[in-house]
């Protein structure tokens, strides 16, 4: 089944529920943006030549056109390429040269980028700004039928962050988002139509997907006017766009606990804040518990499994009484309703309950491959399970703690530590506003461990005061050696600490 057929049912079933907001203003309702999507995807085929299975690109600052632009070409039968607002134009370069994508749409503030790397793309025959003539012109001429795509039709190429080389596009099919969209309602939530989506995080991503559960129950899709995460705003909205759902990064749920802002949403104006893509530490999760209620839904999963591996849902959440409440925050939850997940060995052979291994998982929301990239599809690809590269452990009722990616592990002295467990303990210091923990390389040790602290603004820790907070809380040979305190740690552009450059540092 196309992935566009959701919005082909839904402008069925509620034509006149509001689909798209821009800001606290009405966009678009279900049955027009199905008119506007089937007729965008006429001038694709005929105006610009493209055909079944062509890529199409776009870098845009989240708007209410990306929804449009998305659904047009699905309707059309092509594969979308999105692409991160934030990347530098050579990162842009690479992905529509790695995609081979024939046309990119971008909003006017990435214009010029795309622009600048266009001669360095062969494939990219056209760019079309959003804000335009060109782009208003889309919407005038006759409405086609959604194309007839094969479940296995790519969909999306979801391109990795590339923290650590380049970026990886996962071949996500129709079936694979069709299955996150179905275990969506599974094991996350069921929202009511007329509920809302806030699209604060970036739409080519972890929100972005979520686009597709919330298209299937006819929700308002808002996207802020500013295009960006900005806490006092989102309230705005939230109180406007009642039930909302949120995704955010958990640095974007620190963000929003520590915002007087955040005071002046009711019960009821968020629905559900689901978090992912990094750790999320238990001091911030129950201080955000405390003040938006019972709304925390986490998720692990990765572009090649996109937003689903694992849940811990609001209930779980909510069971202050549960004896090992404080350890079940800390996990990444049950497995989800439509994956098979296993810890392992090298070998590929389950481990024992509570032993540590790769995390490996199949199903039919694991990605086909790596878009042109055999070798490495080949190595996270085996007999049919996807090896995310992550390391963790199950307890005896199936909770999967993670403790990092493999390749953050420290070993020391024959022993491995686990930094997520270091930076849990450095999170309860009330001075400390963020903080990881790497490892530097020891002639004796083979690794010592080093900690970068975040101080809040005009507070004083020592690093007597932290070592002592490690002493008190994990094993001695498990406490950092080393403390440096920065200003700020390096993040990429969802978020995630760059740990990679943190060891430059070293």
């Amino acid at each position: 089944m196309n992935i566009a057929q959701l919005l082909v049912k839904s402008a069925l079933e509620y034509p006149d529920a509001i689909a798209l907001a821009r800001g606290e203003t009405p966009h678009l309702d279900h049955r027009n943006l199905l008119r506007k999507v089937s007729v965008m995807a006429t001038h694709l085929h005929h105006r610009m030549k493209l055909v079944p299975g062509d890529r199409v690109a776009f870098a845009m600052t989240n708007c209410v056109e990306a929804i449009e632009t998305m659904y047009a070409i699905w309707h059309a039968g092509l594969c979308a390429v999105p692409m991160n607002a934030k990347l530098h134009p050579r990162e842009f370069a690479f992905i529509l040269q790695n995609s081979g994508a024939r046309l990119c749409f971008v909003t006017s503030d990435l214009a010029e980028d795309i622009a600048s790397v266009k001669d360095d793309c062969p494939a990219l025959e056209r760019i079309v700004d959003v804000s335009t003539r060109d782009y208003g012109f889309m919407a005038v001429g006759d409405p086609v039928l959604a194309h007839d795509a094969a479940p296995t039709d790519p969909a999306w190429l979801f391109y990795t962050s590339g923290t650590t080389g380049r970026p990886k596009g996962a071949t996500l099919s129709h079936r694979n988002l069709l299955a996150m969209t179905l275990n969506y309602f599974a094991d996350v939530d069921r929202p009511e139509p007329g509920h809302s989506i806030i699209h604060v995080a970036p739409i080519s991503h972890g929100s972005g997907l979520w686009n597709f559960p919330a298209m299937a129950r006819a929700l308002t899709q808002v996207f802020p006017e500013s295009g960006r995460y900005d806490v006092p705003e989102m309230v705005s909205l939230a109180r406007r766009w009642p039930q909302a759902t949120i995704f955010l990064a958990p640095t974007m749920v620190k963000r929003l606990i520590e915002h007087p802002a955040v005071h002046d949403l009711r019960p009821g104006d968020i629905r559900t804040i689901s978090y992912g893509g990094a750790p999320m530490y238990v001091s911030d999760l129950k201080k955000s518990i405390d003040l938006l209620g019972n709304v925390m839904v986490q998720l692990y999963g990765q572009g090649e499994a996109p937003m689903t591996i694992t849940h811990l849902s609001r209930a779980v959440h909510a069971d202050r009484d549960h004896p090992r409440w404080e350890q079940r925050l800390a996990s990444a939850g049950l497995a989800d309703a439509c994956v098979e997940v296993r810890v392992v060995d090298e070998d590929g052979k389950p481990v024992p309950t509570g032993e540590v291994g790769e995390i490996i998982c199949r199903g039919d929301v694991v990605m086909g491959g790596y878009w042109d990239n055999p070798e490495a599809t080949s190595r996270s690809l085996r007999d049919g399970w996807l090896w995310t590269g992550d390391v963790g452990a199950f307890d005896a009722d199936g909770f999967l703690t993670l403790k990092d990616r493999s390749k953050d592990m420290i070993i020391s002295g024959g022993s491995n530590i686990y930094p997520r467990e270091i930076e849990d303990v450095l999170n309860l210091h009330p001075a400390v506003l963020e903080c990881s923990v790497v490892g530097k390389p020891h002639p004796e040790w083979g690794e010592d461990v080093v900690a970068f602290i975040v101080l809040r603004e005009g507070a004083r820790a020592t690093p007597a005061d932290l070592d002592q907070l490690c002493l008190d809380n994990i094993a001695r040979f498990k406490r950092p050696k080393d403390y440096r305190f920065i200003d700020a740690l390096p993040k990429n552009n969802y978020g995630k600490i760059l740990k990679t450059e943190l060891r430059t540092k070293l």
